[in-house]
């Protein structure tokens, strides 16, 4: 094997990987995303407010 065919299956091999590490770094957002909007759509966290009157949930002013 000559010098050039070595260099390039060194080059082809690096970029491979760098290519394999942004797939799985790409996937792995794309998967928390999807968590993510589940447990929005789930309501899992925070009570939603959305159903109250108004100024329900808000700040109370005890100095007064």
């Amino acid at each position: 094997m000559d010098m050039m065919a070595m260099v390039s299956t060194m080059l082809a091999a690096q970029q491979g990987a760098l290519q394999s590490k942004i797939a799985a770094t790409l996937t792995k957002q794309n998967m928390d995303m999807q968590k993510s909007t589940v447990l929005t759509l789930l309501g899992a966290g925070q009570p939603s407010l959305a159903n109250v009157g108004p100024g329900v949930g808000g700040n109370l002013n005890v100095t007064a």
